[in-house]
């Protein structure tokens, strides 16, 4: 018998079932746009937040969010989570 298929494709839907979004109840665009300018707004307000002089990447802490940035060509990268919530957003320099 030939398992090779039919395996494949049930790994692909239990890796699919679990790529599923961590929904905490709030909806809409306005929901998710506050909170990540918010965020954004602390990152760029907090002192432990700006790029050590050389560095590539770096990390702060903002609130219960911890944050990871990252130089790209286009400006920096950062990410940001705490449980159950994460904001990426690109600071253009």
């Amino acid at each position: 018998m030939r398992f090779g298929l039919p395996l494949a494709i049930l790994a692909a839907l239990a890796l699919l079932a679990g790529c599923g979004d961590s929904d905490d109840g709030t909806t809409g665009a306005a929901a998710t746009e506050a909170p990540a300018r918010d965020v954004r707004a602390a990152f760029l307000a907090e002192p432990s937040c700006r790029r050590p002089p050389g560095a590539s990447r770096w990390g702060c802490s903002i609130s219960s969010y911890r944050c990871q940035a990252v130089v790209t060509d286009r400006g920096w990268s950062v990410s940001c989570s705490h449980p159950g919530r994460s904001v990426a957003f690109v600071l253009r320099r």
